[in-house]
């Protein structure tokens, strides 16, 4: 404890009631909620079982997990539950399935295999009006409908734009589809806990007697429904730490704050508030330019960071003629810095607006030699192998998932056409029966002939003897089993134009399969392949934020990603109206249900915030004149946010577009040529 401040140990040792822990960026707020668990434990002599810990992330609570371990015994730290909402609601799911309306082998659908599903339902509504963007935004309506604890039918009572419309005509026959497909969206995850311990007092009481106290980190992200759940496991003990900062608040819809930490205050009338203000990140400089900055959002809470670091350099900006010079200027620099200060590749991030902007600094970086990593990249479970055979074990343990089984029954191919298909899926709505079970039924002959039934029926006569396998061999072996039943690897070599591409594949494959094992073994409990698939599942969900850095490597990464991460030096690339705020903030105001006038500005500046907030020592803006958008060359201004810090702590340059990059670059040889002289040419 002697190394946490007088507010953080205010923090660590409250239990008379519910307490909301305001924490500032840099503030040392997961510390604060780790040593509260090893203190509830070493001190207050709480059970370990008896505590939980919700995280935003898999990354976060991989990493409570580790603090935990480094102050608690082995077995005490084991103990505690730490993980995500998402996670957690899980659990309480499996724990009570059939009261849940569930059935075993139940399936979990990504955010690609929901918006599939909708964009079916709309198809069959003839809905084209918003083109192929439409199942991509009724997703998110209807996403936003469940985090709210929207029902279906009070989604059709409201009154909307057209949008809103078709999103509540649609909302009803998905939740029903899912129903039949025994199968959840992402949001269910907590939706469905949450109506559970509503409607049944006794697992309610169950759940709190589980849980005696419970710690949340990153509160400021909470939906309605995540503050739902919270208030439901709590109850009236009070036993109940938050940690959060609203100005790092990710946007719930248009810009809009998640209403968590203000239905705090409404719901616990005792709660406490501890602000932790005393950043040990950046310079006061940079505190001073964050401080500025925020100042312009309306708050719920007023705080200020201060640090007892240097004041620190002061903070440039580039301005350049294209994203290309801006590209150049950026990285030209960055290697100037490196080579004067000898700092190395890991300490420093670029920061962008959205991911396409990543283009032309990978190209910059590229032709210096300059080693990167992109953060918020395409992650194992968004390949198609990946995503290939997570649905042929969600077909196994669920044969009612009709998505899955879309996704596989011509994978590899198999000769069974659209037309068997179509005449398949009218089948299966005329007796209300999955595809599965539609292709067995003797009726199906009268459909199709004995060409297109043939290759059908050989499907679903393995799969059906694969489903009785899944529930009398290991979860592993079934998967090994499986694959190699299926000849995936060579047919991997069939349809990649190269050996290595086909290579790769397989490799990823069997990182799955070593994924699947090392999860079985974590387990206490014996796991089935259906408990397994759902994890995983729930990990490529929880596995968007950015991995840590493989090596001695430049961070190029959005803001959304860079959230939680600090870097000695950013430059924050695309300080432009229309980028920086983004134009779909500068747009005309949207239905209240999303977001109030101005509320997708405010979500703007936070990103802004959360891009000053990363730094440690040194902070850089760019922004071009010109920029390609859409195909067309647009003039760009300098961002909003620029002229709301600190004018006096701000250093514009300006560079002429063949002259600024080559008098850096000079400069860096120079340096370099110097480090030669001294140390010799290798």
């Amino acid at each position: 404890m002697a190394e946490l401040n007088p507010h953080q140990k205010t923090a660590v040792h409250y239990v008379n009631g519910p307490l909301l822990v305001l924490a500032g960026a840099g503030s040392g707020k997961t510390t604060v909620v780790t040593h509260k668990l090893a203190w509830l434990v070493r001190d207050y002599g709480l059970a370990p079982r008896h505590i939980a810990a919700l995280t935003g992330s898999n990354k976060a609570a991989r990493a409570m997990k580790t603090c935990a371990a480094d102050l608690l015994s082995g077995d005490q730290a084991k103990a505690l539950t730490i993980g995500t909402a998402h996670a957690l609601g899980l659990n309480i799911l499996r724990s009570r399935l059939k009261d849940a309306g569930h059935r075993p082998g139940f399936s979990i659908y990504d955010a690609e295999e929901s918006r599939a599903l909708l964009a079916k339902l709309l198809a069959a509504q003839r809905q084209q009006a918003g083109g192929k963007d439409l199942p991509a935004q009724v997703q998110e309506r209807i996403a936003l409908w469940k985090r709210a604890l929207t029902t279906p039918e009070q989604a059709q009572a409201e009154s909307g734009d057209q949008l809103h419309d078709v999103a509540a005509r649609i909302y009803g026959e998905y939740e029903q589809r899912l129903r039949a497909y025994n199968a959840l969206d992402l949001d269910d995850l907590i939706l469905r806990p949450v109506r559970l311990l509503q409607e049944q007092p006794e697992i309610l009481a169950e759940w709190r007697k589980r849980i005696q106290y419970l710690l949340v980190d990153d509160y400021q992200d909470a939906s309605v429904v995540q503050h739902e759940l919270v208030k439901l496991l709590v109850g009236e003990r009070g036993g109940l730490t938050v940690a959060g900062d609203d100005d790092q608040s990710a946007p719930a819809g248009r810009g809009a704050r998640p209403p968590g930490l203000k239905r705090l205050q409404q719901d616990y009338p005792r709660l406490k508030l501890i602000r932790l203000e005393q950043n040990y990140r950046s310079t006061g400089r940079i505190l001073k330019a964050a401080n500025a900055l925020i100042a312009h959002n309306p708050r719920d809470f007023e705080k200020t960071l201060w640090c007892e670091l240097d004041y620190g350099e002061p903070m440039r900006v580039f301005k350049a003629r294209r994203e290309e010079h801006e590209a150049e200027l950026v990285v030209a620099d960055l290697l100037r810095h490196k080579l004067k200060t000898g700092a190395n590749f890991r300490d420093y991030a670029i920061l962008a607006r959205e991911p396409a902007q990543a283009r032309v600094f990978e190209r910059a970086l590229r032709e210096r030699r300059i080693p990167y990593f992109l953060g918020g990249v395409e992650s194992i479970f968004d390949k198609t192998e990946i995503k290939d055979v997570l649905a042929y074990l969600r077909l196994l343990c669920n044969p009612d998932d009709d998505q899955a089984f879309l996704r596989v029954v011509n994978t590899p191919r198999r000769e069974i056409g659209p037309a068997t298909l179509e005449q398949l899926a009218q089948h299966a709505a005329e007796l209300g029966v999955s595809l599965v079970q539609a292709s067995l039924d003797d009726g199906l002959e009268r459909r199709l002939g004995a060409r297109q039934l043939a290759p059908l029926r050989a499907f679903t006569k393995w799969a059906a003897e694969a489903v009785g396998r899944v529930r009398k061999n290991e979860p592993v072996k079934i998967v090994s089993d499986v694959i190699a039943e299926l000849h995936y690897e060579e047919w991997l070599r069939e349809t990649c134009n190269d050996d290595k591409i086909a290579a790769r594949r397989m490799e990823s494959i069997l990182e799955l399969v070593n994924w699947l094992q090392r999860l079985a073994r974590q387990s206490e409990e014996k796991r089935t392949l259906g408990d397994l698939i759902g994890d995983l599942t729930l990990i490529g969900y929880l596995e968007q934020d950015c991995e840590d850095n493989p090596g001695n490597c430049v961070a190029l990464m959005t803001l959304h990603a860079a959230r939680g991460m600090e870097f000695q030096h950013v430059y924050m690339a695309g300080m432009e109206e229309g980028l920086l705020p983004h134009r779909s903030s500068l747009a005309e105001p949207v239905p209240s249900e999303l977001a109030g006038e101005g509320q997708a500005l405010e979500g703007e500046r936070r990103l802004a915030y959360i891009g000053v907030t990363r730094a440690q020592t040194t902070l850089t803006f760019s922004y071009a004149e010109q920029r390609r958008r859409g195909g067309e060359i647009v003039i760009s201004r300098p961002s909003r946010f620029l002229h709301e810090l600190p004018l006096e702590d701000l250093c514009w340059e300006e560079m002429s577009e063949t002259a600024g990059p080559q008098v850096i670059l000079a400069a860096a040889e120079e340096r370099l040529a110097g480090l030669r002289t001294i140390f010799g040419p290798d």
